[in-house]
């Protein structure tokens, strides 16, 4: 099974269940198939992560406040999860104040670990100290913060500060990759060194051989924690999905991707049209000339 991408999301949907890999980027499948599924915590957390990404610039609180409401229709969760909000406002306007240059939100990356092999992602931020030194923060609206131990072998973490150590041509001991839980006002750092680095890309790139030599049919599910959670739960075989089912899914999102795709060129074709239109616009005369 042929891969030449491979993004922390991606690892570990692997890691965790091999026939969720399959649903999600063999079969391109989207949508819920999980009748009990509950996204207000997808939902809340990806609100979170828009207050910070538009909010580092802003000079109040209260700026802050009203962003937050502005972004809130956009969002769908029950009000009761925001009990937190006030605080978590508050702590990340103190904990921004505090840090250096930002030199970028949402960074998307994409970088070669080798010939034919890269590693993509989106960091959330990355700031850089007077020093030379960098800050990679990963927002996290999770109840508990990881433990160092665990962010220590974050496979997300270390390629994190693996594209950052190539982006920026910096070695990768002069950067820190951390959780930040902005309702508890709490920041989890850590620094990997050269050694380290090397022994997880030569463990990363023998991960996506292992992948690149799997077939369909090798893509088995794992009953594990997550099951409960999985957005393709109604679909596995092993919670009473059947190969119809799976067809029956794959061929309603590839309609749903062509009139998707059909809408975006009549709306690229009528952008085509107005510049058009607006090129051959006299200013003076107010005449299509």
């Amino acid at each position: 099974m042929f891969i030449n991408k491979i993004s922390p999301s991606k690892l570990k949907t692997y890691n965790e269940c091999k026939k969720k890999y399959q649903f999600k980027y063999v079969d391109y499948l989207q949508g819920i198939y999980n009748e009990n599924s509950n996204t207000d915590a997808l939902q809340y957390g990806s609100y979170v992560h828009k207050i910070f990404e538009l909010g580092t610039e802003l000079e109040s609180i209260e700026e802050l406040q009203k962003l937050a409401g502005e972004l809130r229709d956009n969002y769908t969760f029950p009000s009761v999860k925001e009990k937190n909000l006030q605080v978590i406002l508050e702590n990340f306007f103190k904990f921004n104040k505090k840090l250096e240059t930002t030199i970028s939100n949402e960074m998307v990356f994409e970088i070669d670990i080798d010939k034919d092999v890269k590693i993509n992602g989106i960091i959330d931020r990355v700031v850089k100290g007077k020093s030379g030194s960098y800050l990679v923060i990963d927002y996290k609206t999770s109840r508990r913060p990881t433990p160092k131990h665990e962010l220590f072998t974050d496979p997300q973490m270390l390629m994190y500060a693996f594209a950052v150590s190539k982006l920026m041509n910096v070695p990768v001991d002069k950067i820190s990759v951390a959780h930040y839980y902005p309702h508890l006002d709490e920041l989890v750092s850590v620094k990997f060194g050269r050694t380290q680095m090397s022994v997880f890309l030569r463990g990363l790139k023998q991960k996506i051989w292992e992948i690149r030599k799997k077939k369909k049919n090798q893509l088995t599910p794992t009953l594990n924690q997550y099951c409960n959670w999985c957005q393709h739960k109604d679909l596995c075989p092993e919670f009473g999905g059947t190969p119809e089912m799976l067809e029956e899914a794959k061929k309603c999102e590839q309609a749903k991707r062509t009139a998707q795709k059909v809408q975006e060129s009549k709306f690229d074709n009528r952008e085509q049209a107005k510049t058009k239109l607006l090129d051959c616009y006299d200013t003076n005369t107010h005449e299509v000339t």
